[in-house]
């Protein structure tokens, strides 16, 4: 029975591929087995054979591919025979990706002379966090301002022309190479796995990467539409330092692991090859509303008819707090998320409208989010601001105004108003820098003028005298001290001055 077997399955394991790997495991079918007599479907069941139908060799795994681009850094020795390669890389350390011409003769003769394209991604090994890139990668350009996911090094690299990085993509660049020439492009990777994970306790497990390049030849109106060749690899990011670490403890796990145990494991290898993939599909996205973290509109001050009074109020500024409501849908709370930098969050509360959000309470929130997250978070549904340094009341004295009291004897004058029911109208003034330029921007913004068009700012002091406001005497104001505004022009220009009394 086992002469009988041992002929096809040996014909089927070199078929596979598999030849070194036969001999050591058909040796053990007794141990796996037992002593009884066995099946050919217990034989196929050993590990050696189980394979998913989509890891088995292509028909054409033996045909010579156009281009080869190799990554020069070491594969984990930590992943099984028939898994996907991983390659730990530290953030922003260059790497060498050779780009290499394995054509035969005669093959793509039209490339003959002529340069290719190639376009370096890298994108999201996860599927789940492919269907939210573009979220995912607008959250992380928020959180770091300037920063790219993707750039070339380009003093290190040989044989590259006119490299670019769209600012818009983040995570891609693109070159011209001549396939003749000796071509190496040195890339630095400057986001983490663990900035892609759902929670952060510290000591999760980042999300896994993939570094794909297409490659593309002219077409006949001389644009590099036409696909030639794609290929990728799977990597993980790491602090500085971080691959070098994780690749050690890898290795040190192996090294305890029995023989046996080994032999169901890939051997690490010096670099890594980028094998054969279908070309990244081309995704235009269209954003109509405003960046997260900036407003897209703004007030413009001009100073206006009358002097301020009550009966004259200015439109209100745009609101400075983006508070989230019950009523807000679920895709609006995801813009929020992202508006307020809680875009790894998006994809846990994908399907939380406003009203759910505000549900959850703050120990909810914290085992959701982690700690320091999910502080963060609860302060902003709830719309917590912080406590200004200083509040003060402010009201503008009108002309008409000042002259009814002028005219009035002093006993006829009431603490709120005069007898004609007119009333003060005071406005709060919130400081947090505590500087008369600041004071200036708050007067000038309340009362809907240019603070260019306020030449100085005075306290009226004892026996009416005129004390300049300066930084030392704003840092000495009561808490929510009440003044009436007093405005005098300015002599020499266009501007006012004004008066705290």
């Amino acid at each position: 029975m086992a002469w009988a077997l041992k002929l096809p399955l040996a014909d089927e394991v070199i078929e596979s591929g598999l030849v070194q790997d036969f001999d050591a495991s058909l040796s053990g079918i007794g141990q796996e087995l037992g002593a009884g007599a066995y099946s050919m479907s217990d034989v196929l069941a050993l590990p050696i054979f189980k394979q998913e139908e989509s890891s088995l060799p292509p028909d054409n795994e033996n045909e010579i591919l156009p281009f080869q681009y190799v990554l020069c850094a070491a594969t984990s020795p930590a992943v099984k025979l028939h898994d996907e390669t991983l390659t730990y890389l530290n953030q922003g350390q260059s790497y060498e990706i050779r780009m290499l011409d394995n054509r035969k003769l005669g093959e793509l003769p039209e490339i003959n002379g002529k340069l290719v394209k190639s376009i370096f991604r890298v994108v999201f090994h996860d599927r789940r966090l492919q269907y939210t890139e573009h979220q995912q990668l607008e959250g992380w350009r928020w959180n770091r301002p300037g920063d790219r996911i993707l750039d070339i090094d380009i003093p290190m690299s040989v044989g590259i022309i006119d490299p670019r990085a769209n600012p818009t993509q983040l995570n891609t660049v693109e070159f011209l190479w001549d396939p003749a020439k000796r071509t190496s492009v040195f890339i630095q990777v400057h986001c983490i796995s663990t900035e892609f994970t759902m929670r952060k306790h510290g000591g999760e497990k980042g999300v896994p990467f993939r570094v794909q390049i297409d490659t593309f030849k002219e077409n006949e109106n001389g644009e590099y539409t036409e696909h030639l060749h794609s290929a990728s690899c799977q990597i993980k990011v790491f602090k500085p330092k971080g691959a070098d670490r994780k690749q050690k403890t890898d290795r040190e796990k192996m090294e305890k692991r029995t023989p046996h145990e080994k032999e169901k494991y890939q051997p690490s290898y010096e670099t890594t090859i980028l094998t054969e993939c279908s070309p990244w599909p081309e995704i235009t996205y269209v954003n109509n509303s405003p960046s997260p973290g900036f407003n897209s509109s703004h007030s413009s001050f001009s100073l206006g008819e009358g002097n301020g009074s009550p009966n004259h109020q200015p439109e209100p500024p745009p609101p400075a707090t983006d508070n989230l409501l019950p009523t807000t849908t679920p895709q609006e709370a995801q813009q929020w998320l992202l508006r307020n930098r809680f875009s790894t969050f998006t994809r846990l509360f994908t399907n939380f409208s406003g009203a759910d959000l505000l549900k959850l309470t703050r120990d909810d929130v914290i085992q959701i989010c982690g700690p320091a997250d999910g502080i963060r978070l609860f302060n902003a549904l709830k719309g917590r601001m912080v406590r200004p340094r200083l509040t003060i009341y402010v009201c503008q004295e009108s002309l008409r105004l000042r002259e009814q009291q002028q005219q009035q004897p002093p006993q006829q004058k009431q603490e709120d108003g005069d007898a004609n029911g007119t009333f003060f109208v005071y406005h709060a003034i919130y400081l947090e820098e505590l500087t008369a330029v600041e004071l200036t921007e708050k007067i000038a913004q309340l009362f809907s003028i240019s603070p260019h068009q306020i030449s100085q700012i005075y306290k009226q002091g004892p026996t009416g005298i005129h004390v300049l406001i300066s930084d030392e005497m704003i840092q000495n104001f009561q808490e929510e001290a009440c003044f009436i505004l007093d405005t005098m022009k300015a002599e020499t220009s266009d501007s006012y001055h004004v008066v705290l009394k």
